[in-house]
């Protein structure tokens, strides 16, 4: 019998995704136009997500999803079936129209069956996030605009469980003390986190940093912050979210790095990922387990660039797990905290200033990358961040699993 969380933390849980996450911590205002993204296995965060909106004045449009499972697969018969134009098809006056509709969007991670995809042609399952592309820049555009917020959450089920190696209850057990909503009051608490995280943020920010050296047994990469740069994190974007993080000048990337943690991605597991930066990008990349979907990942258009460094204090996360899911991996505590970048795309309110402003040239000469790829690579191992500032001086930042300012 599967496990169902109660009613209760159902309720906790959609509202603070609608009444908190969104709108960056402040929640949807009357008239408000959320889009709610689930599978059909999370069908009892989804119906209590409406009743939220609802409860709130806003406005909903569902994009409610079959699940893949023993019996249907439908993800994996359209990668079997559909030929490149198909892939390729971009309903472009219908998202046009969905992205200048939409104020909202909460995203519901929920998988019946994480590996569907496995053995289909990396290639293949590239194409479709290729094409779709443009969507994802009218929202970022709309984002950089203030316009536009999102969140993402997550739905335990039996086979997320069983790959993270927990049961069920195990499983939804993380996720409760993650998200707060065993508190009394998961908001307020909330409210707390961003607060001490507002804290370290402003003293980050106020730092002139200009290249970031990451240390460990596993690792010696640098990063360039790169000019009008600003770390972000506590903005309600993801719940849980306990990192900080930029979006840095990605020519400046050079050195090599590991992650001990797994990846699962287009259906597929792949661990034991290394990669190596030269002028900005990936020149070597490996992996133990499925490395021709790691490489073809890279080989997409600027996806062998990275568009995010970030770092979780591990006196803040209450995740202690391991979940197989980023959502929950990016923002693990533990012993180490962790440290993990992101290759592909950049966030474009990473930028200290008016993003309004500004045009594609300008992107383009802050080194703010531009890509249908945003692929999370999480590391648990033992690190020290050194800042090396603008003045000539250097300061740890980070070590073993917390910020030092």
């Amino acid at each position: 019998m599967e496990y169902r969380p109660t009613q209760k933390i159902l309720e906790n849980y959609a509202n603070i995704l609608v009444n908190f996450a969104l709108n960056s911590g402040k929640g949807i205002k009357k008239d408000e136009v959320v889009r709610i993204s689930a599978h059909e296995s999370a069908k009892p965060l989804y119906v209590e997500l409406r009743k939220a909106v609802l409860q709130a004045g806003g406005h909903i449009i569902g994009n409610y999803l079959p699940d893949d499972d023993d019996t249907f697969q439908p993800s994996r018969d359209f990668f079997e079936i559909a030929k490149d134009h198909q892939l390729k098809f971009f309903p472009e006056k219908y998202l046009r129209g969905l992205a200048d509709t939409i104020d909202h969007n909460v995203v519901i991670i929920s998988e019946r069956s994480k590996r569907v995809l496995a053995g289909i042609d990396p290639k293949k399952l590239m194409l479709p996030g290729i094409a779709s592309k443009p969507f994802k820049d009218w929202l970022d555009e709309k984002e950089g605009k203030g316009k536009y917020t999102w969140t993402l959450g997550l739905y335990g089920t039996a086979e997320m469980a069983k790959e993270a190696g927990l049961s069920e209850k195990e499983y939804w057990n993380q996720i409760i003390k993650a998200c707060f909503l065993d508190e009394k009051n998961p908001i307020k608490k909330w409210k707390w986190v961003f607060k001490t995280l507002e804290i370290t943020r402003k003293k980050l920010n106020a730092l002139p940093i200009d290249l970031l050296n990451i240390e460990g047994k596993d690792a010696d990469l640098w990063i360039k912050v790169g000019e009008k740069r600003k770390w972000m994190g506590g903005s309600g974007r993801n719940i849980p979210s306990f990192e900080l993080f930029i979006s840095p000048d990605w020519r400046g990337t050079e050195g090599w790095i590991r992650f001990n943690q797994p990846l699962y991605r287009y259906g597929n597991l792949i661990t034991g990922i290394e990669l190596e930066f030269k002028n900005g990008k990936v020149v070597k990349s490996s992996a133990k387990q499925n490395e021709h979907v790691l490489k073809q990942m890279i080989a997409t258009k600027n996806a062998d660039k990275v568009g995010e460094f970030s770092l979780t204090d591990r006196r803040l996360s209450r995740i202690t797990k391991f979940m197989a899911e980023t959502l929950f991996d990016e923002n693990v505590g533990g012993k180490e905290g962790n440290t993990h970048i992101a290759l592909g795309n950049a966030y474009q309110d990473g930028y200290d200033g008016d993003a309004a402003k500004l045009k594609k040239k300008d992107w383009e000469r802050l080194g703010f990358n531009k890509s249908s790829v945003h692929t999370d690579i999480v590391s648990t191992t033992r690190r020290k961040v050194t800042a090396y500032l603008k003045n000539g001086k250097t300061k740890v930042i980070y070590e073993n699993g917390e910020f030092k300012l």
